[in-house]
């Protein structure tokens, strides 16, 4: 019927209402349900299942802007919390790096060796759920091209910014971060956060960093602040803790050190209180 129409018959339907576009508008996908949808997956250990409750992936993911056809790169995933579902959502449309520690870089320390190997392990057992992933090594200054430059639509970091600054690493870490982003692309953070005023010399020996810093690192790396976020927040946690942010769950640092008959109360407390109080920020690169 179309192809029939003359120019201006076509024009009048259309502004009737009669006609439709020729060519419908795409639905956006539900990343909320799609990232659930990968947090049911039989892959998931039930200790990382635990956590779900107190990261929020779906709420922090959609806050971020992902998409099915996007190029990822997750930094330092560590044990592999958030790759258990950046993996499956990412294996259909998109492409997923995972850049993690580098075993044969100078700096890379024996814990962090044997971390990696165990996280390449974890991806083995699994291939139909983690063959696609591109695991490429990160180290400061030996190994620093997570993707290659300028192909990822965004860069997820979770928790890690802390233990850049304690390595005196941090700005490197967020330039290699920006290095990998196309004109554009996103750079998104949770990291624990610190009060307003909070020294340097405290967040290195907290865990616990202000979102000033974290902004000022992002912006001279070239990035620019989009938006804040609060799905990640704890206002239970008041920062002030015997052995900083490693006092609260998971890791009940604390409550190892006190005497065996104050550890089951200790334990009550920490976990009465929930995982740290963190910020979630969104970056962009500038086009």
């Amino acid at each position: 019927m179309l192809q029939r129409l003359t120019a201006n018959r076509l024009a009048c339907l259309l502004m009737a209402g009669l006609v439709s576009t020729l060519a419908p508008a795409q639905k956006a996908p539900d990343v909320e349900n799609i990232v659930q949808e990968a947090m049911a997956g039989d892959h998931r250990s039930e200790a990382h299942r635990a956590r779900d409750d107190a990261r929020h992936p779906a709420e922090s993911l959609a806050f971020m802007g992902w998409r099915p056809d996007m190029t990822v790169v997750e930094v330092w995933p560590s044990r592999g919390w958030y790759t258990e579902i950046l993996a499956p959502i990412t294996r259909e449309n998109g492409i997923f790096y995972a850049a993690n520690f580098a075993p044969t870089a100078d700096r890379t320390p024996g814990w962090r060796k044997r971390q990696h190997k165990r996280y390449m392990e974890k991806l083995e057992r699994r291939p139909a759920v983690y063959n696609h992933v591109v695991a490429t090594p990160l180290a400061i200054p030996e190994r620093t091209t997570i993707a290659p430059p300028g192909s990822a639509d965004m860069v997820l970091t979770f928790r890690n910014v802390h233990d850049w600054m304690q390595a005196g690493y941090a700005p490197a870490m967020f330039d290699a971060m920006a290095r990998a982003l196309r004109p554009g692309g996103v750079l998104g953070v949770v990291e624990h956060r610190a009060p307003p005023g909070t020294s340097v010399a405290q967040m290195k020996a907290t865990g616990y960093v202000t979102e000033r810093h974290v902004v000022a690192l992002a912006q001279s790396a070239g990035l620019s602040l989009e938006a804040r976020s609060e799905i990640n927040a704890n206002p239970r946690d008041d920062h002030d803790h015997p052995a900083g942010v490693w006092t609260l769950p998971p890791t009940l640092r604390h409550c190892g050190q006190v005497l065996d008959n104050m550890r089951r109360d200790c334990k009550a407390r920490y976990r009465a209180i929930g995982e740290s109080d963190r910020m979630t920020l969104r970056f962009r690169k500038t086009p």
